[in-house]
C-alpha cells in the first residue's frame, strides 16, 4: 500500500492549491472571513475523508478472510490505522507540493518525489550506504519504517507521534506558503 499511495495520494492533492491559483479562485477563497490555516485544515480533512472512504472499500478483504478463517484482528486494525496515518502524511506532503506551483503536473511530481524520498530513506538500501552518523537519523525519518512497525500489530507512540508531526509540519508550511501568496 505505501507504493500504491505513492501515486494515488499526490494525484488527489495536486489540484488542491495549484488549480485554485491557476483559475484565480484562490483570491476569492482568501477574501472570505476565514483564516488561512482553517482553509488548509479544511482541504486536508476533505482529502483525508476521501482517503478514508477509499480505504473503507478494501474492508471486504479482511471480512472475507474472517469468514473463511481466523485472522489476527489486532494486526488488521493496526494495519488500517497505519495506513490512515501514512496516508495522512502523504496528503500533507502533497498539499504542500500543491502550494508551491500553479501547475498540477509539477505539484504531482514534487509530491511523488518528496514522498518517495521519505519512504525509502529508512530502507536497508539507503541505510547501508549512509555514513554511520546519519544512520539513526535516516532510520527514524523513513515513512516506511514506521508503517512497518505499526503493520506488525504494535501501536507504538513514537510511530503515531512521527506521523502526526509530519502532518503538522507540512500543514504548517503549507499555511505559511498560502499566507506568503497574499503579500505578493
Amino acid at each position: 500500500m505505501p507504493w500504491i499511495f505513492l501515486f494515488f495520494i499526490p494525484s488527489v492533492t495536486m489540484k488542491l492549491w495549484a488549480e485554485e491559483k491557476k483559475m484565480g479562485t484562490a483570491e476569492i477563497l482568501m477574501t472570505l472571513p476565514i483564516r488561512d490555516y482553517e482553509v488548509v485544515i479544511g482541504k486536508f480533512l476533505a482529502s483525508f475523508g476521501l482517503l478514508a472512504v477509499s480505504v473503507l472499500f478494501s474492508l471486504g478483504i479482511p471480512i472475507s478472510v474472517a469468514l473463511l478463517g481466523d485472522p489476527d484482528g489486532g494486526t488488521i486494525v493496526c494495519g488500517y490505522l497505519g495506513l490512515l496515518l501514512m496516508g495522512g502524511a502523504y496528503l500533507a506532503i502533497g498539499m504542500f507540493a500543491s502550494t508551491l506551483t500553479e501547475n498540477q503536473i509539477i505539484a504531482f511530481i514534487i509530491g511523488i518525489t518528496t514522498c518517495f524520498v521519505l519512504l525509502i530513506i529508512g530502507t536497508d538500501y539507503v541505510l547501508f550506504s549512509a555514513p554511520d552518523w546519519l544512520y539513526p537519523i535516516f532510520s527514524y525519518l523513513g515513512l516506511g519504517v514506521h508503517y512497518s512497525s505499526i503493520l506488525r500489530g504494535v501501536i507504538d507512540s513514537r510511530d503515531i507521534i512521527y506521523y502526526l508531526t509530519i502532518m503538522g509540519f507540512f500543514l504548517y508550511i503549507s499555511t505559511l506558503m498560502v499566507e506568503s501568496r497574499k503579500w505578493r
